[in-house]
């Protein structure tokens, strides 16, 4: 919240435009192919056995990819006071490119975060593309890379209105939110549709605990979601019926933020449902048919637990290490499963990382080195008709991460 006695703040304060960003270089080496977007800039795990003719793996191929398209420009408002309120906004964009059917856009321009904010003296309002509340700001891991822990942590950002209220220590967020460049799939494949078409937007309550010192701080959030996969179907002879089966998902996630002397250490939990939006393994499945003359169907979440930590010692030193360690399981449906699966990782049981890093920083330049061991436990697909993989291996990628970041107008990530 801002302090509401800066005067930098009152009535008579003239509007001003602050630019800042920072210029990244990342090269990065994969030990074999992986799942990943962007040329393999963000990459999730890493890719199952593809076994040839002679059972040779042809994913046990290494690649190799230097990018900048993460470079990022913002632009902060500081604006008079309406309704009683301090205002402001922001306006980010970096070089990720936009979705299309080819990702053929990489270099392009794309909007990263914008919003508006007005600021009472306990009471906060913000409207625009923000980060999803279960990708807590403030309480992210530090990784070099650009996934941001994802899969074991939620990564998105959604169009949103949100709403926080400070009662000392504490603070209460509500907010209401849709999706779009972080979006769900179905049946006509990865979309915003599924949500919009429930009529009810995500439905997202966060308490927040916070010392005055800034030494501890800590939350725990729930999430609600409803969407309907379809809206009409078809049936053995062609004939189409409407239909608007919904499915209810509930996520809940408990983060923490310690500070010991120099060092910090970032903790999250999280158990969710249909959690494919926000980057992690996970979805919803088709447990059979309802009613065999419209070929109507019902849905049943797929629900999946994840828990990281990440741990940064150094302050504001030139020389920092860190650590980020992460697991996250695929705990199946609460029903048997007769049909398809819209899911991320349908044939994964489980999934580790490990990624140390050090980062040496001078002035406004960082240079960063991050080592990423990810292993994926792949096997049969719903194995035990209830959304659970079985009979498991390990499949491993090791990454090597070098980036150059150069900061500029007190950039804050």
């Amino acid at each position: 919240m801002i302090n509401h006695k800066d005067s930098k703040y009152r009535n008579d304060t003239i509007s001003s435009i602050e630019f800042s960003g920072f210029l990244k270089y990342e090269a990065f080496f994969d030990s074999r192919q992986t799942v990943n977007a962007r040329e393999g800039l963000v990459v999730l795990y890493p890719a199952n056995r593809l076994l040839d003719f002679n059972q040779k793996d042809i994913n046990a191929n290494p690649s190799i990819n230097m990018l900048s398209i993460h470079s990022r420009l913002r632009s902060g408002i500081r604006g008079p006071v309406i309704l009683g309120a301090i205002s402001s906004a922001v306006i980010e964009a970096d070089f990720y490119g936009n979705e299309n059917q080819f990702f053929s856009d990489l270099n392009g321009l794309r909007l990263f975060n914008a919003y508006v904010k007005l600021n009472w003296k306990t009471t906060e309002l913000m409207a625009g593309q923000y980060w999803h509340p279960m990708s807590v700001p403030g309480f992210f891991p530090r990784m070099i890379s650009f996934n941001a822990g994802a899969p074991f942590h939620p990564v998105a950002r959604n169009p949103q209105i949100q709403v926080s209220q400070e009662l000392g220590s504490f603070k209460l967020i509500g907010s209401l939110l849709s999706q779009r460049d972080f979006k769900g799939t179905g049946p006509a494949g990865p979309g915003s549709q599924y949500l919009r078409n429930s009529g009810v937007p995500n439905i997202h309550l966060q308490a927040q605990y916070s010392q005055d010192s800034s030494s501890l701080s800590a939350g725990i959030g729930v999430n609600y979601k409803k969407i309907v996969p379809e809206l009409y179907t078809e049936n053995g002879s062609g004939d189409i019926f409407k239909t608007g089966n919904a499915l209810n998902s509930i996520s809940w996630t408990g983060y923490l933020n310690a500070k010991v002397f120099n060092t910090s250490v970032r903790l999250q939990g999280v158990y969710a449902q249909n959690a494919y939006d926000v980057l992690l393994i996970g979805g919803y499945a088709v447990k059979g048919v309802k009613d065999s003359e419209t070929g109507e169907r019902a849905f049943s979440n797929l629900n999946t637990a994840s828990v990281w930590t990440d741990i940064q010692s150094g302050g504001n030193a030139k020389i920092q290490i860190g650590l980020f360690c992460g697991h996250t399981m695929n705990l199946g449906t609460f029903e048997p499963i007769d049909g398809p699966f819209y899911s991320r990782g349908v044939d994964i049981g489980s999934a580790t990382r490990v990624a140390p890093r050090i980062i040496y920083s001078t002035g406004p330049l960082g240079i960063s080195l991050e080592g990423e061991y990810t292993s994926a436990r792949f096997g049969d697909a719903n194995g035990d008709q209830k959304g659970r993989v079985t009979n498991t291996s390990p499949v491993s990628n090791y990454r090597l991460l070098f980036s150059i970041k150069y900061s500029f107008g007190n950039f804050i990530n």
